[in-house]
């Protein structure tokens, strides 16, 4: 334990904030974030008027299950997109952009720098820590993993005070990477609707302005959200393949391949500037060597040892490959690809395999695809973003860091249950709120359905199957077709369960390795 030194002249808030970065534990500082901005979101989004062509008016569960769905980057629809009004649509761009992993990463370095640099006053290393009042700090205070003296020692840091600047030069290079990602995305997007008139004149025919849709459509897919200001989502562009290139690259520079372009980074910032402090990021003698021992001493959890980063890659391409191969296997005669020459048909496939993943943009209809092709898209929301195919044994900084984890937060994962126990009870409370809907229309509210929706939700997809009146076994002549999620037809309690399905699925790193007590065999 260490003594946190608070001046005795410092204000109340700032003596709470200290209490709150160094005594609560990150799970909740995780959760009130995110409840507080969707909170925000939703406020915001009752206050702000609707397009006045909107029918019916949404109600405030609706705008509250798409302000979590937006601040999650989850994608679950309850409201068409095109109700939104331009101010309404730049309030969720906002939200978006806050609840995205990389900007949330970027707070976490910042809490980590303001952590180190208090413990280095704490110790007295600086030699001019003021006499002050004294706090303990708690091992479980941080949002990142506390920062012992031997986990320094075994990431290759000898001098405690190198760590306060690197942490400060990463979140600086991260908070670059954002800007360069987003001003380059919304730059390409806004010549791209300049020259080519068939894809402007959609959004003209929509009433949904250039600039708002280019920087909409650019933080959601950076974000991994998901959410398009047009009704029918990307299907509106299926036949412009210029426009879908343009944003695939986002959906995997802010997912699943952003370790490898951050270090890509690091690596051409070093190597441009020669600079001292780029080279320590690059350090090597930590477990795996790169990156990953500047990681292992700040904790940040994106920046991978060298080996696993490019095995990272490898594994993205390879599932990226397989999910290709059966789409265009299964659906490329299909219905959703009719009318499209064989390019425009394979880059619409290749879109729907990267956003399979985490982004959940789709240019087909997932109710007309194939059961197959189906249930390998469930298998892929499920899988994390960092989920790395290795061959060879290889050290890994976390394995460090759990040598140092107190008892208690070892108690603490063997008693939490698995993420798949966590989604069947989830699934198994979903099916008994929507029984009767289950029992008066099978085909809407199918079991693989519904399976469909939640691991979508775990995932912060945002794939769903949607609903038809069409598909309906007792003809409703009350029906109207609408462009919302399956689950914008679930009752109240479905919506609030499912809501709470996302906040789980955007906080699954503190579950990864929950269910350990039960020994199978």
């Amino acid at each position: 334990m260490g003594l946190l030194h608070v001046p005795p002249s410092s204000s109340r808030t700032q003596r709470f904030y200290y209490l709150l970065l160094f005594h609560v534990h990150p799970f909740w500082i995780h959760l009130s974030y995110f409840l507080f901005v969707s909170l925000f979101g939703f406020l915001m989004l009752k206050a702000l008027p609707m397009k006045t062509s909107a029918v019916p008016t949404p109600s405030g569960l609706d705008l509250i299950f798409t302000s979590v769905s937006a601040t999650t980057v989850s994608s679950m629809v309850a409201v068409e997109m095109e109700s939104f009004s331009n101010s309404q649509l730049l309030l969720m761009t906002l939200l978006m952009l806050l609840g995205g992993e990389v900007f949330t990463s970027m707070l976490g370095l910042h809490f980590t720098y303001t952590k180190l640099k208090k413990r280095e006053q704490s110790h007295g290393l600086d030699g001019n820590g003021p006499p002050a009042t004294s706090l303990e700090l708690s091992p479980m205070g941080a949002p990142v993993a506390a920062v012992t003296i031997d986990q320094m020692e075994i990431a290759g840091f000898k001098n405690q005070r190198d760590l306060p600047s690197i942490a400060r030069i990463l979140m600086f290079i991260v908070l670059g990477y954002v800007v360069v990602v987003h001003l380059a995305g919304y730059t390409l997007m806004l010549v791209y609707l300049c020259a080519v008139a068939g894809a402007r004149e959609v959004l003209i025919g929509k009433k949904i302005n250039p600039s708002t849709f280019s920087i909409f459509i650019v933080v959601s897919t950076f974000a991994n959200c998901g959410f398009v200001p047009t009704n029918e989502g990307m299907v509106s562009f299926k036949s412009f393949p210029g426009m879908l290139l343009l944003v695939m690259p986002h959906v995997l520079l802010g997912n699943t391949l952003f370790p490898v372009f951050l270090s890509l980074s690091i690596r051409a910032l070093e190597r441009i500037t020669r600079r001292r402090e780029f080279g320590e990021l690059l350090v090597s003698g930590g477990p795996g060597g790169g990156p990953a021992a500047a990681a292992s001493a700040i904790g940040y959890d994106h920046l991978l040892p060298g080996a696993r980063t490019w095995f990272l890659a490898l594994t993205v391409a390879a599932l990226l490959a397989v999910q290709l191969v059966v789409f265009c296997a299964m659906e490329w005669a299909s219905d959703g690809l009719r009318g499209l020459s064989a390019f425009q048909k394979l880059v619409a496939a290749l879109f729907m395999s990267v956003n399979s993943r985490h982004s959940g943009e789709m240019v087909v209809d997932l109710a007309a695809v194939s059961s197959a092709v189906v249930v390998l898209y469930v298998v892929m929301m499920y899988l994390p973003p960092y989920t790395t195919f290795l061959p060879v044994a290889m050290g890994d900084h976390h394995d460090e860091k759990s040598k140092t984890t107190s008892s208690k937060s070892v108690w603490q994962k063997k008693l939490l249950m698995s993420p798949l126990s966590c989604l069947a009870i989830f699934i198994v409370v979903i099916c008994i709120t929507e029984r009767r809907q289950i029992a008066d229309d099978p085909i809407n509210f199918s079991v693989l359905n519904i399976v469909v929706e939640v691991i979508s939700a775990y995932g912060n997809v945002g794939f769903s199957t949607g609903y038809s009146c069409g598909r309906q076994v007792k003809p409703d002549g009350s029906c109207r077709d609408a462009y919302i999620g399956l689950s914008g037809k679930w009752t109240r309690e479905g919506k609030l369960a499912l809501m709470a399905v996302m906040l789980y699925g955007r906080l699954k790193k503190f579950s990864i390795h929950g269910g350990q007590a039960w020994k199978l065999g």
